[in-house]
């Protein structure tokens, strides 16, 4: 009867865990993030690409799905709304990754001398990084107001313009422009982070053997400073310039990609496509187009980034 009762109690836990090899185990920890990945990013991706060779259209679930071939992406590639939002897009990103990349690299290195206060004034820049889109677009807004925003009466305290004529939101040639100072001074910091880092990370005994050689400051810099810190430059221009490639929360706040089409990048083209024009098939097909390009960017500058730091 003991031996029965002994043979019915379950094994514990922590005996049969201690039982399985590492890979096993491992195995075990990773097996839930690895299904809810697929779950929620390769399913999505995988249905999106089945999408975009129909004629399906998300506001009639019923209706009969057609297969259309590449007729989608012929559409996508030959539309001229579609080329002219790249544009844009493209312009968004080379001006954002520009003015993130100077001001962050010129803050990092003001930063990395450790004067006085220094702890102080980088938390006071990484606070624009910490703020909701939702917030920073709002907040924007308002700024932006002619008739009671404070950008425009600076502007107008330095120019003279009339603060009525200063219309940042509404002008086709400044609209662009206010996206860009906003999304530079939200990023900025993130950028700042990334080549403080770099810059930290350079050993003191390499400037100690210049100055020995009596390089001069300008010399140090170009010689050593750049070129050792490039690698995390070029790593924080490929987070940027991916994520300001997808930009949309903001430019959907500001100007919606107002005034008429001037600030419609992809982003935008698409969630119109998507859910204005509700031409389901159309849209996953220029979704898939746009991961293409992203996807096959960011390849190509990663393989420079790991040529530059194999030097």
């Amino acid at each position: 009867m003991a031996d029965a009762a002994i043979r019915a109690t379950p094994e514990p836990l922590a005996v049969r865990v201690r039982g399985l090899s590492d890979r096993a185990i491992a195995w075990l920890f990773i097996a839930p993030t690895i299904v809810l990945l697929l779950a929620i990013n390769i399913f999505p991706l995988f249905w999106a690409i089945y999408l975009s060779f129909t004629n399906f259209r998300a506001n009639r679930p019923n209706a009969v799905v057609q297969n259309v071939g590449l007729g989608n992406y012929s559409r996508i590639l030959n539309d001229p709304d579609i080329w002219a939002s790249m544009q844009t897009t493209a312009h968004f990103v080379f001006w954002t990754i520009v003015l993130q990349t100077l001001i962050g690299f010129a803050l990092a290195y003001l930063i990395d001398r450790k004067f006085r206060g220094h702890a102080f004034w980088t938390t006071l820049i990484l606070i624009p990084m910490m703020l909701s889109p939702a917030v920073v677009g709002n907040f924007w807004r308002f700024l932006y107001e002619p008739q009671i925003g404070l950008f425009a009466y600076a502007v107008s305290f330095v120019s003279g313009i009339p603060t009525s004529d200063i219309q940042m939101l509404g002008n086709v040639h400044l609209a662009p422009w206010a996206i860009i100072i906003v999304d530079t001074w939200m990023w900025t910091p993130y950028v700042m982070l990334i080549c403080l880092a770099g810059l930290r990370s350079i050993p003191d005994y390499i400037y100690e053997a210049a100055e020995v050689d009596r390089a001069s400051p300008w010399r140090q810099f170009w010689s050593i400073t750049v070129p050792m810190a490039l690698p995390f430059i070029m790593l924080a221009v490929l987070f940027r310039g991916i994520e300001n490639f997808k930009m949309f929360d903001m430019v959907n706040l500001l100007t919606g990609g107002g005034p008429g089409s001037t600030t419609e990048v992809a982003s935008i083209a698409l969630k119109r496509d998507a859910f204005e024009a509700w031409a389901t098939g159309r849209s996953s097909a220029f979704a898939i187009v746009l991961f293409v390009a992203v996807f096959g960017l960011a390849n190509i500058y990663v393989k420079a980034l790991n040529k530059v730091k194999q030097r």
